[in-house]
């Protein structure tokens, strides 16, 4: 079973069931996925909004080991995405040499904000928590009290790891990152960072009639299958 916590924020719902349909729609192992959503963490994940938090879960992410009871892998992932391969070939891509595994983005953004005119924070190892695989028995400094009490910079600059070489790298094709990474056809997890096709200022950005196409599959019965390759 491949276990899947996809971060849930309210004004991304449609976000995050297309998220969910297309991994399930291309997966070959059977796959569980859970929404990390602040209203089934009550008594869990106690700490207040950040201004600079542009998501529900911006902090709450970081409990997928907890919740997992520390033991297994985890693969944890943002909401504004859209899978286009097998969920399988990233799962086996797990490595017990390291705790945690990311696409270790090389990224500034030049831009001060970006959806729905949420702030864009700039910090080292920008965005490498958008996508991650747990090695959840290596993770239990994670705990709810040290989630709710870390700063941000702590927990997104995976400072809770005892040095960087506990971070191991994933293939960049699972996380391209839509208006900063080159354009490329082999992306195999699409994430729209500045903002999805589900929002009108966005609806003509890289991928987007991918996202539109997988929206229209999910909602019309009979068009379930995949197209022809």
């Amino acid at each position: 079973m491949i276990n899947i916590a996809i971060g849930f924020d309210g004004r991304e719902a449609v976000a995050f069931n297309v998220l969910a349909y297309s991994i399930h729609r291309r997966a070959s192992l059977p796959v569980s996925i859970a929404p990390v959503m602040l209203s089934q963490l009550q008594g869990v994940f106690s700490r207040e909004r950040h201004p600079l938090q542009s998501t529900d879960f911006s902090f709450s992410r970081f409990l997928a080991p907890s919740l997992a009871g520390f033991s297994g892998w985890t693969l944890f992932m943002d909401c504004d995405m859209l899978m286009l391969d097998d969920v399988a070939k990233l799962w086996a891509l797990r490595d017990d040499r390291h705790a945690v595994m990311v696409v270790k983005h090389q990224h500034v953004p030049k831009e001060d904000r970006k959806f729905l005119n949420e702030p864009q924070t700039k910090y080292e190892k920008k965005n490498w928590s958008s996508v991650m695989l747990f090695n959840n028995a290596r993770c239990r400094t994670l705990t709810p009290e040290y989630v709710n009490s870390a700063s941000g910079l702590e927990l997104h600059q995976f400072k809770w790891l005892d040095g960087d070489d506990q971070i191991g790298a994933l293939p960049a094709r699972w996380n391209h990152l839509v208006g900063y990474d080159a354009p490329s056809r082999d992306a195999a997890l699409v994430h729209y960072t500045l903002g999805g096709p589900y929002f009108d200022a966005y609806r003509d950005c890289e991928y987007s009639s991918e996202w539109l196409a997988e929206r229209d599959a999910m909602l019309h019965a009979g068009t379930s299958a995949l197209p022809a390759s």
